[in-house]
């Protein structure tokens, strides 16, 4: 009964409620998705890095989700791995140790790359939505590697040329499917928004 009382008086605040309620409900979905990416994951001997589909997460939540919420998802996400929660994937120590191994660079460059991506995705859909959504696939995919890059080099004190040999080059075909594979499904969804 207040509830209509409210919607009567003010329209603005009962919309401006759902549309809370709605955003707050998509960035804990999201996160639930990216924990589901993160356990499709395959080890490799020659690398810490494991394939996941963490990366086709971050793109597709960035170009379906916009930045913001996108990158808000992403922040919840790994609170819930840092806190514990099984939402990393299995082949890592999990929790903040997960988060401070070979692994963390990717971890932790995840809200900024879906950000920046979700953004630019957005300032270019006029002309050509599907080269937007291939501008923010490709810069998210920049901005996790360059960052895991980075925090592994920091960690191994190797040659960067034996970073790249071991976390970028190996991963590079994978991250084109995925990444093909994260704008086509953007461009069936479509945008998520209310």
């Amino acid at each position: 009964m207040s509830q209509v009382l409210v919607d009567r008086v003010n329209p603005r605040a009962s919309s401006s409620s759902q549309t809370y309620i709605f955003n707050a409900a998509v960035v804990v979905g999201a996160s639930f998705l990216m924990a589901i990416c993160a356990h499709v994951s395959i080890p490799l001997w020659f690398t810490p890095v494991p394939i996941t589909l963490q990366t086709f997460g971050v793109m597709f939540l960035a170009l379906t989700m916009g930045g913001w919420r996108a990158s808000a998802a992403l922040v919840l996400y790994l609170l819930e791995g840092i806190s514990g929660l099984p939402v990393f994937s299995p082949h890592g120590p999990g929790g903040i140790a997960q988060v401070l191994g070979p692994t963390g660079g990717f971890l932790m460059s995840y809200p900024l790359a879906a950000l920046v991506g979700g953004i630019l995705a957005e300032k270019f859909a006029r002309p050509s939505r599907v080269v937007a959504f291939a501008i923010g696939a490709i810069t998210c995919e920049a901005i996790i590697f360059a960052s895991g890059a980075l925090w592994l080099l920091s960690l191994s004190h190797t040659s960067l040329s034996a970073i790249f040999m071991a976390a970028v080059l190996p991963f590079i075909p994978g991250e084109i499917l995925k990444g093909a594979a994260a704008v086509a499904s953007a461009l069936g969804v479509g945008r998520i928004s209310k």
